[in-house]
């Protein structure tokens, strides 16, 4: 996950509220679904809000989600502070979520914390909450649950490695150089024309870890 920095709602469903102080989002028509869907996909760089891969904000591969589910939280069916853009993607993310509670969301400053993803492609939750959101989401803790997406992230990690990096996956973690490690971070964080690249968020994620083993590596050895 990337954190979400959620910003104003579209002027449509504003306006909706003001006439419907009652409403629903059930009963929203498809403009003001669209226009939420358009708003959100934009503030998250065209990226799920939960496996972080490309969404293009049309309908035909991006919903409107609500991580707090509408039959929990029935009077937040309209607070676009509760929807996020997800992926339609079978047995995962919206699909999988359902009105099952979830602890650590993309809203939280810790879901970029949280969750230790892997050069092959699998995530790992370092506390219980983010254990039980991987497995809420099917976000591939393991290949018999989510092999398909596991394999999709392994390759594109893969394959923004070898575009930043000019090597072999397996040779970024023998790099010792902070300095470049972080600007190949700084890099996949930037947006270019308002996106960001599919599972950039887990190379970061990669990085950020080793990047954390380099400088705990150092600070050891000048201990000595």
């Amino acid at each position: 996950m990337r954190k979400i920095e959620k910003r104003e709602e579209p002027d449509t469903l504003t306006a909706y509220k003001r006439k419907n102080p009652n409403g629903h989002y059930d009963k929203l028509n498809e403009d003001v679904r669209r226009d939420i869907r358009t708003a959100c996909t934009r503030e998250q760089y065209y990226l799920c809000a939960y496996c972080c891969q490309t969404i293009s904000g049309e309908n035909t591969d991006t919903m409107n989600e609500h991580v707090e589910a509408q039959s929990r939280a029935k009077k937040r069916t309209l607070d676009f502070g509760n929807i996020v853009a997800s992926c339609t993607t079978p047995r995962q993310c919206d699909a999988a979520h359902g009105a099952q509670v979830l602890e650590l969301t993309p809203l939280m400053e810790e879901c970029e914390t949280e969750m230790r993803f892997k050069l092959s492609g699998r995530v790992e939750g370092m506390t219980r909450r983010a254990v039980e959101a991987i497995r809420v989401l099917n976000l591939g803790d393991a290949e018999v649950n989510n092999k398909a997406l596991i394999e999709k992230r392994k390759q594109l990690v893969d394959a923004l490695i070898w575009r930043n990096y000019r090597a072999p996956a397996a040779d970024l973690l023998i790099e010792d150089d902070c300095e470049l490690v972080d600007i190949l971070m700084t890099d996949l964080r930037t947006p270019v024309d308002g996106r960001l690249e599919g599972f950039a968020p887990v190379l970061v994620n990669i990085l950020q870890a080793h990047l954390d083993l380099l400088v705990d590596c150092r600070a050891d050895v000048e201990q000595e």
